[in-house]
């Protein structure tokens, strides 16, 4: 896996325009939709029971919740760009969110994305708008399509 390191900001900035590498995949596990479930209290059946999902559901197997394929999305990108003098990041919005396709459990996701653009954010910090793609392995349709920005700091 590609990773970006910089400096600081200022050489991230030079990234604006540009398709960055993908992730490594993460295979999304039942255990992982089950802690989301119980963390947003969404349980439907269709992500929380494998016996109903097999009986009922057109995938016959459980499917992780669309806002979880969002969800991975800041963890990817942490995976991918380190930015040394980088104090502290925080999710600022999403723009324009799709979610495709389903994620069947024991599938295997990855993050497409470019950089957008970078602004200054009030004197030590920047917005970042990213075009994110989250790709499922296999599959002609991705599960996550967004503009994510991120507020960071230095």
């Amino acid at each position: 896996m590609t990773t970006y390191t910089f400096k600081d900001f200022a050489e991230f900035k030079t990234m604006k325009g540009e398709e960055l590498s993908p992730t490594p995949y993460i295979e999304v596990t039942q255990e992982m939709i089950n802690a989301f479930a119980q963390g947003t209290q969404d349980d439907q059946w269709i992500h929380t029971d494998p016996e109903m999902a097999a009986k009922h559901s057109p995938f016959k197997k459980t499917i992780a919740h669309g806002f979880m394929s969002l969800s991975l999305i800041p963890k990817m990108l942490n995976d991918l760009i380190k930015v040394q003098s980088m104090k502290m990041g925080v999710n600022y919005g999403l723009n324009n969110v799709r979610l495709p396709h389903p994620v069947v459990v024991g599938s295997r996701v990855r993050l497409l994305t470019k950089v957008i653009d970078v602004e200054d954010f009030r004197g030590n910090g920047y917005k970042v708008t990213w075009h994110c793609t989250v790709e499922i392995e296999n599959e002609s349709k991705p599960a996550c399509v967004a503009e994510f920005i991120s507020l960071v700091f230095e």
